[in-house]
């Protein structure tokens, strides 16, 4: 009995089982959370897949995300190492939910106005599987009227917000802005996934 109530919990535990998760990290100084936000969700049985933003690799390296998610990092169309023929469209694909996290007022904003000017905006718009957004940045810039006309926008698509929160930005202050909890954004995944999907977009 106590075996059986062991293998019960492990499966409970483990609600992103067989889920692969293709993380985009943008440029925010927020993204020094990502090893763990990584950690959480492989914990849950997840494949995370991460796709960097030009910006994001003046934070962390490829090598570093590399290293934690055990996968290959993409960040580039056309280097020579990427294994599949069309990328945008391959990864978009091949995941079950695209997460980006944490996701700046600048790629909000390009996400919003349609543009496909890199890797991750392309694969966002080639996908078909739900997108969760998790914005970090400053309070004047999440508050400024621009940012929730682009946040609006993205919400009236199906797109998924979690965050931001009240919490310490990067100039020292405490105000809303600050990157949601691994707790959150995790359990906002196994919503999602744990319900079929309809269309080509997750209200």
């Amino acid at each position: 009995m106590e075996r059986f109530a062991m293998k019960k919990t492990n499966q409970k535990e483990r609600s992103l089982q067989s889920k692969t998760i293709l993380l985009i990290l943008t440029g925010s100084i927020a993204i020094y959370k990502s090893g763990d936000l990584i950690r959480a969700l492989q914990a849950q049985g997840a494949r995370v897949i991460c796709v960097m933003t030009e910006s994001a690799k003046k934070f962390i390296t490829p090598l570093t995300i590399r290293t934690l998610s055990r996968e290959m990092v993409y960040h580039d169309f056309f280097s020579w190492e990427t294994p599949h023929g069309v990328v945008h469209v391959s990864l978009a694909e091949a995941a079950d939910l695209i997460l980006a996290a944490p996701a700046s007022a600048n790629f909000i904003a390009r996400l919003a106005a349609g543009l496909a000017d890199d890797l991750a905006a392309c694969l966002v718009l080639a996908a078909k599987k739900p997108v969760v957004i998790v914005p970090a940045m400053n309070d004047a810039m999440y508050l400024h009227p621009l940012t929730q006309m682009n946040i609006q926008k993205l919400k009236e698509i199906g797109y998924r917000f979690v965050g931001p929160i009240e919490g310490p930005l990067a100039d020292g202050r405490k105000a809303v802005g600050h990157i949601a909890d691994n707790q959150a954004i995790v359990q906002t995944l196994e919503d999602l996934l744990a319900r079929p999907v309809a269309g080509t977009r997750q209200t």
